[in-house]
């Protein structure tokens, strides 16, 4: 299947990146032979240029430049953090209505390097907005029912795995998070609920044309997974408005 183009000009083209693809080739999984970049350069038939990234199991709003030239303008955005960073999660427990966290994180200890010298903590800043909750009757951890909450979560730095780490900080972790989560939250909703990937999609990103100067605002619909635990949990009402209407339409699609 082609890749979904959210937007596309003689600079810049945007894509809804599935859960499960890595953009670049990487360390991290030596034996994966497709990669967002590779697979948009031959859609497009042209070279496309990462400007930021998005974990493998993250899904969403995912930016490439045209050109190289480009892609330094757009990496100077991210770097004096000006764009706009928004993230759907699905995570264990009640959260408060507005959490604003700031905690230093240092950068996490790749396994593959050699050698590596942990370094010390970085600023990472992230405003979390709980948007719906829900409780089901069934005793997966140590309390006779679980509960969850859908929750927007809007990073101002761009830590690696911040969302993540964030959340697991605050004992919210993702489900479907195999390192930071809890193992049987996340299958749990794997086995019931068809939901075997991380619960992180980056749903908006707010950015300025790099030449035109344009403020371009992108969405990036949910898949079969997000929308059927939608429809399960009565969250449809509580999605953005933009995600509401295109579940809502996808709902109906698959009546």
């Amino acid at each position: 299947m082609p890749l979904e183009i959210l937007y596309q000009d003689d600079y810049l083209v945007a894509i809804n990146k599935p859960s499960g693809l890595l953009v670049h080739r990487s360390e991290i999984d030596r034996h994966e032979t497709e990669f967002a970049l590779q697979l948009l350069r031959n859609q497009l038939g042209r070279k496309v240029y990462p400007v930021h990234r998005l974990d493998k199991p993250t899904s969403g709003v995912l930016v490439f430049a045209l050109s190289s030239e480009i892609a330094s303008l757009m990496v100077d955005q991210w770097r004096e953090r000006a764009v706009d960073k928004r993230y759907l999660a699905v995570v264990r427990g009640y959260m408060p209505e507005f959490t604003h966290l700031d905690y230093a994180m240092s950068p996490p200890v790749d396994k593959y390097a050699k050698n590596e010298v942990p370094k010390p903590p970085q600023e990472a800043i992230t405003d979390f907005r709980c948007l719906a909750t829900v409780e089901i009757p069934v005793e997966i951890d140590k309390y006779p029912q679980s509960r969850y909450s859908l929750v927007e979560a809007q990073p101002h730095t761009g830590r690696k795995h911040q969302i993540r780490r964030h959340l697991k900080h605050l004992s919210h972790p993702i489900i479907g998070d195999a390192r930071y989560g809890k193992g049987h939250h996340s299958r749990y909703f794997r086995d019931h609920f068809g939901a075997g990937r991380l619960l992180l999609h980056s749903w908006y990103l707010g950015i300025q044309h790099p030449v035109t100067g344009e403020a371009l605002t992108f969405s990036a619909n949910l898949d079969e997974v997000w929308t059927s635990l939608m429809a399960r949990f009565g969250w449809q009402d509580s999605l953005p408005g933009v995600l509401r209407t295109s579940t809502e339409a996808l709902s109906t699609d698959c009546a």
